[in-house]
């Protein structure tokens, strides 16, 4: 991979790695950029706006034709953005997109891509402040300035190269995103950084790594991460401010958006259009929100109407006893220590349960009143808590108004499965589902052992005999916990597998070890991985996907 001062150019594999860097970083500082979230109104979601905004991107980046056209990606890159332009500070980002795209494509193979990429971002910004009814500085309008300034003056030194501007402007907006504080006295106050300009900031530094192959040396830690304080209570988001968050596509000529814009102003605050060529995207916080439909049925055709209800989210603050919920959380049930740890480890929010200890409704009720999300996703882990989850997330939802899914997960591997996959910076719905389809491709097993006489599906056991589990049905009686760990890896590898996890419990000292290289001599190809999970009863749990 190049360094800065190597010779780089902006085709169609650097544009791909950018596009795929750019959205795992805005993933991993989604909730970062939440917190930072109180301008201009402090609702919590521009970190998951600019994530969404930005997937929406990479994929008509993706998917457009044909597949090995760059003019052709970066076209479907900027109408990926518009279209799926969340919030505030993502309808600016598409226009910022759509203005550096537009210089980008009309570049010539003679064209120094130094001076192209600082062109394109000078339009950028021009065209970030042109769209916004009321520019604000110490928004992600400064820091996309600074960055354009910057890299203008890298791009005038004859012998430096993309790389270099890159760095320059990446530089410039990380300098400008910490003035952001002395220019808007909300964020002053809030003892936060601009959260657009963070997101931005995200952005340039993928950039950078795509092109140059490192890390910004401001950044000792990974893209897009670092320790925030939680904002204070803004007054922004009152019961006297906008009640309402209006967003729309709008297809219409041109000419029509002055008028628009002139319709909108009156109505209320934060009024961003952007697009062109004949599809805009419409942002305004307003009190009527049919005033605001209105004003685009009189410019053209308004589609894909979004309606957010700030009123709600202020009396739901104010209602006295309650807690002030943000984000998404996952809540499980652990069966033992080492596994609790594992889950905590991945960010979740742990029940205590197993064999003997399983929680009650109301313990897992509880758990989802304090964990402080806004969105749960709960895996009981245990077919036996499943109902106990069920009626814990309908509770929930009918008396703390939180939206909780109950991935019906029957086995702590299926849980491990899910978390490995979880993913906040996807919707509630799009991230439910891949934990949900990463579950049931999770195949279980279990070893324990008999403590009394029984009738099994393998046939009679007697105490101390030791048992197999295949998705909870016992499958294997013998003697060794060696031999009956072995079959029951191999029953379930007979359909299949890639991945091998192995669980050793509190019983079973050295077991998952030695099946660990078993399955490194008869089966080479698989990976293993290996935890402590400390749980009772079971001395080994198995799970293969």
């Amino acid at each position: 991979m190049p360094d800065g001062s190597q010779a780089a150019t902006i085709d169609l594999p650097t544009v791909q790695r950018f596009a795929e860097l750019a959205l795992a970083a805005l993933a991993a500082a989604r909730e970062e950029i939440d917190a930072l979230n109180v301008y201009p109104v402090p609702d919590g979601d521009t970190g998951t706006n600019m994530f969404l905004t930005f997937e929406s991107a990479r994929d008509g980046l993706l998917t457009a034709e044909p597949r090995d056209d760059l003019r052709a990606a970066l076209a479907g890159f900027a109408r990926g953005a518009l279209l799926g332009a969340r919030g505030n500070s993502g309808v600016i980002f598409s226009q910022l997109v759509g203005a550096m795209v537009k210089r980008l494509s009309e570049a010539g193979p003679d064209d120094r891509s130094a001076l192209v990429f600082a062109e394109g971002l000078a339009l950028a910004s021009e065209a970030g402040y042109a769209a916004v009814g009321t520019p604000v500085e110490g928004t992600i309008l400064s820091v996309a300035r600074a960055a354009a300034g910057a890299a203008t003056e890298a791009a005038a030194v004859e012998h430096h190269r993309l790389g270099h501007v890159i760095l320059a402007a990446a530089d410039a907006a990380r300098e400008a995103l910490g003035r952001t504080p002395d220019q808007l006295a909300v964020l002053r106050d809030a003892g936060v950084v601009d959260a657009g300009g963070r997101a931005l900031c995200v952005v340039l530094d993928a950039a950078e790594t795509a092109v140059t192959g490192k890390r910004p040396v401001s950044s000792p830690v990974p893209l897009g991460t670092h320790a925030i304080p939680v904002p204070l209570p803004s007054g922004d988001l009152t019961e006297e401010g906008p009640a309402y968050e209006v967003m729309y596509l709008l297809d219409a000529e041109d000419e029509s958006v002055p008028g628009l814009r002139a319709a909108l102003a009156p109505l209320g605050d934060s009024l961003v259009v952007v697009g062109g060529d004949g599809l805009w995207n419409v942002h305004v916080h307003v009190d009527d929100v049919g005033a605001a439909v209105e004003a685009g049925i009189a410019a053209g055709r308004p589609h894909r109407i979004r309606v957010t209800h700030f009123a709600e989210q202020v009396g739901e603050r104010a209602r006295p006893g309650t807690v002030a919920r943000r984000g998404r959380k996952v809540v499980v049930v652990a069966a033992g220590a080492g596994l609790g740890r594992l889950f905590a480890e991945a960010g979740a929010v742990v029940v205590e349960g197993g064999p003997g200890q399983r929680p009650s409704t109301g313990e897992i009720l509880e758990t989802l009143n304090g964990c402080e999300g806004a969105e749960i996703v709960l895996l009981p882990n245990d077919g036996h808590s499943i109902p106990a989850s069920e009626a814990a997330a309908q509770t929930a939802r009918d008396e703390l108004g939180v939206r909780v899914a109950v991935i019906p997960t029957t086995a702590q591997v299926q849980g491990l499965a899910a978390m490995a996959v979880h993913e906040p910076g996807r919707t509630f719905e799009q991230d439910v589902l891949q934990m949900t389809a990463a579950a049931r491709h999770a195949r279980s097993g279990a070893v324990t052992v008999a403590v009394r006489q029984a009738m099994t599906t393998a046939g009679p056991c007697e105490p101390g005999d030791v048992l197999g589990a295949i998705e909870g049905d016992f499958t294997v009686v013998g003697s060794d916990l060696f031999g009956v760990a072995t079959d029951v890896v191999e029953r379930l590898l007979g359909g299949g597998g890639e991945l091998v996890t192995l669980v050793s419990g509190e019983d079973g000292a050295g077991l998952a070890d030695r099946c660990a290289a078993y399955l490194a001599s008869v089966h080479p190809t698989v990976d293993v991985v290996v935890y402590d999970g400390g749980q009772s009863r079971y001395p080994l749990l198995v799970g293969v996907e």
